[in-house]
């Protein structure tokens, strides 16, 4: 009976763990990133029917209450340079990925991931680490000032 007991007890405690992590909150900008995830790739897109890189960055940043130009050259002015050791969710990462300097960004979202229109995919998620963006992977802005940056990535309830 001791062993049927503790069966039922360990079923139950590692259901509601589970169930805790399929339930838990996620952060403003974690369910921004998210909703767009998907979204296919538009030469010049910058709305959720479709995006380019700096399309899809200018209008998440929007919907964070920022206003970025439409061209990842551009945003690369924007904010102040981090150092890539640095990064915290919402900088915006810059690539080298034709040769002629900065023409590929995305932002961001932590554990060495950031999310981005790729041309002919659409919004992803790819690691900085991949060989293709390691090699291309030029430089990295901040433009979520802190007080805007705790609002958007505390858990919402």
């Amino acid at each position: 009976m001791k062993k049927v007991v503790a069966l039922v007890f360990s079923l139950v405690l590692s259901l509601s763990i589970g169930a805790g992590s399929v339930f838990a909150s996620s952060s403003t900008m974690d369910s921004a990133v998210n909703d767009l995830l998907g979204t296919p790739y538009k030469w010049a897109g910058t709305t959720e029917k479709g995006f380019d890189c700096s399309g899809f960055t200018m209008y998440l940043f929007n919907e964070f209450g920022i206003d970025l130009p439409h061209s990842s050259k551009s945003q690369n002015s924007e904010g102040y340079w981090i150092d890539k050791s640095d990064l915290r969710k919402g900088d915006l990462v810059f690539f080298n990925t034709d040769g002629s300097g900065i023409s590929h960004v995305g932002m961001y979202v932590g554990n060495g991931e950031f999310v981005h229109s790729a041309t002919n995919i659409g919004v992803v998620k790819n690691k900085l680490s991949e060989s293709y963006y390691a090699k291309r992977y030029v430089s990295a802005r901040r433009v979520l000032w802190d007080d805007i940056y705790n609002q958007l990535t505390a858990e919402s309830k």
